[in-house]
């Protein structure tokens, strides 16, 4: 079954030094462009993450440290991914708890305004969990009766990720082959920056997921205790999570003009 897209999607697969969405880096990116009239491009980089990569981390993707010391830095090739990506929706595996948070964090550090305010995500293992509880190579093993060769490399990953996307949109008659209901579908909470430290409540407004302020709304507590948003602005926090509290505190500046 092939997608019905009234925008094209970018499915992307990350390569990184590690599973830290602040500390960690891009070391390979492959990125399936799909179409909304079918066609298809195709693009992965490798990138020199400027950190060394840890053998353990090397020992699952195969991506030493002499094999990108002389490729691009992500800052150098940030202006071309956003190219690719900056009028599309996003899909991934796990992209939506992961490569999503983590590629906001290269763009914004590249000084790129990322951002996914008129975008959706399509987070396959979320759908895949929701039906199967199992991995990409279980997954795909399952939905499309192959072995996933290359695993943990990034282009192997994005490509099997697409072909299990299409399977099982002809597998569950109860999905529905439409980027908006999928992006709900494969979406776990409804959260206002990509780690979760800010979610929406009842009321539909942000509020704290975290810490002595959990379940308070952000305005409230950043009217009363000012403090507060320097020190999360100092704080060891996202980018991104940074740049959605700064937008709260704005929009509540000018609400009272």
């Amino acid at each position: 079954m092939q997608l019905n897209l009234n925008k094209s999607i970018c499915f992307f697969d990350l390569e990184t030094t590690g599973i830290s969405i602040t500390k960690d880096r891009i070391v390979e990116i492959s990125i399936l462009k799909v179409n909304p009239d079918g066609s298809e491009e195709k693009k992965t980089w490798l990138v020199n993450p400027e950190i060394p990569i840890p053998a353990v981390v090397t020992a699952v993707h195969g991506i030493t440290d002499e094999k990108v010391a002389n490729e691009p830095t992500f800052n150098e090739l940030a202006k071309e991914v956003n190219t690719w990506i900056k009028d599309s929706d996003l899909g991934g595996f796990n992209s939506n708890r992961f490569d999503i948070p983590l590629l906001a964090e290269e763009m914004l550090r590249a000084g790129i305004d990322f951002d996914m305010k008129n975008r959706r995500s399509v987070d396959v293992q979320t759908i895949f969990h929701k039906m199967e509880q199992r991995t990409l190579t279980a997954a795909f093993k399952f939905y499309c009766d192959r072995s996933l060769e290359d695993a943990h490399s990034a282009e192997a990953d994005t490509m099997a990720t697409y072909e299990v996307l299409k399977a099982q949109l002809d597998r569950y008659d109860n999905l529905e082959n439409d980027t908006r209901f999928l992006a709900e579908f494969s979406s776990r909470k409804k959260i206002a920056d990509f780690a979760g430290f800010i979610a929406f409540d009842e009321d539909g407004e942000e509020c704290f997921s975290f810490g002595k302020h959990k379940g308070k709304k952000v305005t409230e507590i950043l009217e009363r205790e000012p403090g507060y948003f320097g020190w999360l602005q100092s704080a060891d926090f996202p980018l991104y999570t940074k740049k959605v509290l700064t937008a709260i505190k704005l929009r509540s500046f000018n609400n009272k003009l």
